[in-house]
């Protein structure tokens, strides 16, 4: 099975020295971690609490626990002063990135309860409860000068909506990250001949993704499905009818050669373990190659709406941002440019091949084609539009000087008239107009393909790309 649970690392800091002299300092702070760590139920992770840490040895403990626990994100939560020398050893040979959480347990002290108290060594433990803020430029400098990744939230224990959104997006940032170190993309045949703009260099995708690329050859697809049985066959066909709609001119042996090849894509994919895939192949001068590539438009599509997105014309970088929009839970649907529509302000996009079923305004309609443009073979195909409402396209543009760069940009899919062609498509407004967002968009040199997703998450994008070490540029 592909390892997708990302594993937290909390751990809250101290100074020991303090806890004879204000003898419920440390019991108050455990519980406020007690508190942080129960903002993590719920969460796509497993935790690992390594309590307060307030002595060196107590440092390099909770580190070798963190790094035997496999741990991929790291809370840190200044609770008051502590020194950094019990902060770094922690975190120092973890290569994992660490938040560093400066959260007060209340809006602000009590200062007439604060100031009745009298006894100084009291007050002084009630404000030591509140000096969450005094260690953190401590922390900040060590970390930079070392090379330790690291962001902030700063706020309030409880009750602040900007901390809940920021812990929970870093998790979710974390998490796919975790599912990209760990995923394995199926790549089968080769680019679509003159399409430079999705070539790609795979080492540098392992640079900034992780993961792995396991090369597949057409004749292995070809030689499953040819075993599949026709009792299978049939069950397949029952499943499209179930999730897709049929339309009255798919012949029974059309759906027949599709469901033959999906239930042979599904078998590929769970030999190799698959969490992607990308695809392409002319298919020319062997007739069972082009039938099996000609017949996968709905067993692929109904792996991208399981969360395995395939994509077409061998596009890999696009493969990839498919992969994290869908590890948001946003779906993430292949698509490019169809047409401008300068009278609604609108830019029609969609792509032929796959689409993302479980974003799908209504029921896929599936559609016979009397050909494939620009491609060899004809057969089934999907007709969707991305739900209405608010979307984000994610485009992973690979730079003339070997990097790769995250191309965001939030809008919405509107209604209104679609080309009804047997491909995705749907109508997208940006809040710069379309004439000003297809320039912008087009400015940064992406490649024409891009993955759509349901929702606003650019910021969760950005956070995605700052653990990956990746620039990310946002249209709008």
């Amino acid at each position: 099975m592909i390892d997708n649970n990302l594993t937290i690392g909390v751990f809250g800091i101290g100074l020991d020295v303090y806890w004879e002299q204000f003898e419920v300092l440390k019991t108050s702070l455990e519980g406020y971690l007690d508190t942080l760590c129960g903002k993590f139920s719920g969460q796509n992770a497993r935790v690992v609490n390594g309590g307060i840490v307030d002595t060196i040895d107590k440092a390099f403990e909770t580190g070798k626990t963190f790094r035997r626990e496999d741990v991929g994100l790291v809370f840190l939560y200044v609770g008051t002063y502590a020194l950094s020398s019990t902060v770094l050893p922690v975190v120092q040979k973890l290569n994992a990135p660490v938040v560093v959480l400066n959260l007060s347990p209340a809006a602000q002290i009590d200062y007439n309860s604060f100031n009745d108290l009298k006894d100084r060594t009291l007050m002084t433990g009630e404000w030591l409860k509140y000096c969450s803020a005094c260690p953190v430029p401590e922390i900040a400098n060590v970390f930079q000068r070392v090379g330790i990744k690291f962001y902030q939230v700063t706020g309030i224990l409880e009750n602040d909506q900007v901390v809940e959104t920021e812990i929970t997006e870093w998790i979710e940032a974390a998490h796919v990250t975790h599912v990209m170190r760990n995923n394995r993309m199926g790549c089968m045949g080769h680019y679509y001949s003159g399409m430079l703009d999705i070539y790609t260099d795979l080492t540098l995708q392992l640079k900034y993704f992780g993961g792995h690329f396991e090369h597949i050859e057409v004749e292995e697809l070809t030689a499953l499905k040819n075993e599949v049985s026709h009792a299978d066959a049939l069950k397949r066909v029952e499943e499209f009818r179930e999730k897709l709609d049929v339309q009255d001119d798919c012949t029974d042996a059309e759906l027949l050669r599709a469901a033959r090849t999906s239930v042979a894509m599904d078998k590929l994919v769970f030999k190799y373990k698959l969490g992607s895939f990308a695809y392409y192949y002319k298919g020319t001068g062997n007739a069972d190659n082009e039938d099996t590539m000609s017949s996968m438009i709905l067993g692929n599509s109904l792996l991208t709406g399981n969360g395995i997105p395939v994509a077409g014309e061998y596009e890999i970088k696009n493969a990839q941002a498919m992969k994290i929009m869908d590890s948001f839970r946003a779906g993430g649907s292949f698509t490019e440019y169809y047409a401008m529509d300068y009278n609604d302000d609108v830019v029609l996009m969609g792509h032929d091949g796959p689409g993302h079923i479980a974003i799908a305004e209504g029921r896929t309609k599936v559609r016979p084609l009397k050909v494939y443009h620009g491609k060899v073979g004809r057969g089934l195909s999907v007709e969707m539009a991305v739900k209405n409402g608010p979307i984000t396209c994610l485009s992973i543009l690979e730079k003339g000087d070997g990097e790769l760069v995250m191309l965001v940009a939030e809008g919405h899919t509107v209604k209104g008239p679609i080309l009804q062609i047997g491909n995705t498509n749907s109508r997208y407004k940006f809040p710069l107009g379309a004439r000003a967002f297809v320039s912008d968009w087009n400015s940064h040199g992406p490649a024409h393909h891009c993955a759509v997703g349901v929702g606003h998450i650019a910021s969760k994008l950005d956070k995605l790309s700052r653990i990956l070490g990746m620039q990310m540029k946002r249209v709008c």
